[in-house]
């Protein structure tokens, strides 16, 4: 390993990961901070949600956990404002939205602008939103796939980084679709937040940079 990457990896990111459920890909970015020279590790999980069960694979790994539910704010700014202070107390270099289902003030997005990541259920800009497996299937789509991409204000439409890509079967459901991008996800996730721990990847003027290339709309390798 060249000596400049050597240094980068031995001064690990700083993780923190936002959950409003069971925290798959949150698990995935901890298995993959255990091995040999990942680049960051995982300081923080918060939740909006106290029952997610996110929080327990985080407490399991001894990962400081944050319950922090949005019922208990009177606006979207003051929740958010929330999130920030406790986020901030942990000093991160990355956060990331794995499976956070609140929509992010304007304020909160600033704020971590270029740190702030999100994985998205389908090949963007395809399906912004929910429900993407099923409107894959009714749209009569022979592929489909999931995004990982910087988050800006425009919701699911910050510059990819990388999509990775599943077939789509006739006899599909929006549950098998689901089963086989999860897959995908666990694959990609850890590997995007590898390349922001070890520098090469970067956000310019709302455009994903790897290694110095502008990336292309659908992120890295693009096959078009």
């Amino acid at each position: 390993m060249p000596e400049f990457m050597t240094e980068l990896v031995s001064k690990k990111s700083r993780i923190v990961v936002l959950i409003s459920g069971s925290g798959t890909n949150l698990q995935a970015i901890i298995n993959a901070c255990k091995s040999n020279n990942f680049p960051g590790e995982v300081v923080g999980v918060l939740s909006n949600k106290a029952d997610a069960y996110g929080l327990v694979r985080a407490s399991d790994e001894n990962i400081e956990t944050m319950a922090l539910s949005h019922k208990d704010f009177d606006s979207r700014e003051n929740y958010d404002q929330a999130m920030m202070s406790k986020i901030d107390l942990l000093k991160p270099d990355l956060i990331v939205l794995a499976g956070f289902m609140r929509i992010l003030t304007a304020d909160f997005v600033n704020h971590y602008q270029g740190r702030l990541i999100n994985i998205h259920p389908s090949l963007l800009p395809k399906y912004q939103g929910l429900n993407t497996h099923q409107r894959a299937i009714d749209a009569g789509d022979t592929q489909h796939g999931v995004s990982v991409h910087f988050v800006t204000e425009e919701l699911d439409g910050g510059p990819v980084i990388l999509q990775a890509k599943v077939p789509v079967f006739p006899e599909d459901t929006a549950d098998d679709l689901a089963k086989r991008v999860h897959e995908q996800e666990h694959r990609i996730y850890p590997l995007v937040v590898k390349w922001l721990g070890l520098g090469r990847l970067t956000m310019v003027n709302e455009e994903a940079v790897l290694d110095g290339c502008n990336l292309p709309l659908a992120g890295y390798a693009n096959d078009e």
